[in-house]
C-alpha cells in the first residue's frame, strides 16, 4: 500500500523528521497539532483558545489532503491539566458536527513549548 505525505502551507512545517499528515489507503493520519502561530510558537491563552487553534491547524492539515473535519473518525487529545477538559469539550462542540468523532484524552506531564494540549486525528476517505 502506497503512503503519501501532506502538509498544509498555512501551518509551520513539522519540527522534526516526520510528516504533518500521511495517507495510507482510505485512512489519513494527522500528526498531533500544537496550538502554534505562523512562526511555530505556542500561542498564549486559555485552554479554549489553544484548543481552537489546534483544531484550526488540524483542519488545515486535513484540507491539504482533500479532506475536512467532517471526515475525522477519531481524535486523541494530549492534555497537561485535566481541568481543561470542559474547554476542550466546548471547542469540539463548535468544530465537529454530529456524528462527532470518537475521542481519547491522554494526560501528559509536558508538551512542547509549554502548550496545554495537542490534538491528532485519523480521518477516512469515503
Amino acid at each position: 500500500m502506497a503512503r503519501h505525505a501532506f502538509r498544509s502551507t498555512q501551518e509551520p512545517p513539522p519540527s522534526g523528521p516526520y510528516s504533518a499528515a500521511v495517507s495510507a489507503g482510505h485512512l489519513v493520519f494527522v500528526s498531533a497539532q500544537l496550538p502554534v502561530d505562523e512562526c511555530g510558537a505556542v500561542v498564549d491563552g486559555s485552554a479554549a483558545e489553544q484548543a481552537r487553534r489546534a483544531l484550526d491547524a488540524l483542519g488545515h492539515q486535513l484540507r491539504s489532503t482533500g479532506l475536512s473535519l467532517d471526515t475525522v473518525a477519531t481524535v486523541t487529545v494530549y492534555l497537561v491539566d485535566p481541568v481543561d477538559t470542559a474547554a476542550i469539550d466546548d471547542a469540539f462542540a463548535a468544530f465537529f458536527a454530529e456524528p462527532r468523532p470518537a475521542r481519547t484524552l491522554v494526560g501528559v506531564a509536558w508538551l512542547p513549548g509549554g502548550a496545554r494540549l495537542q490534538i491528532e486525528a485519523v480521518a477516512v476517505r469515503y
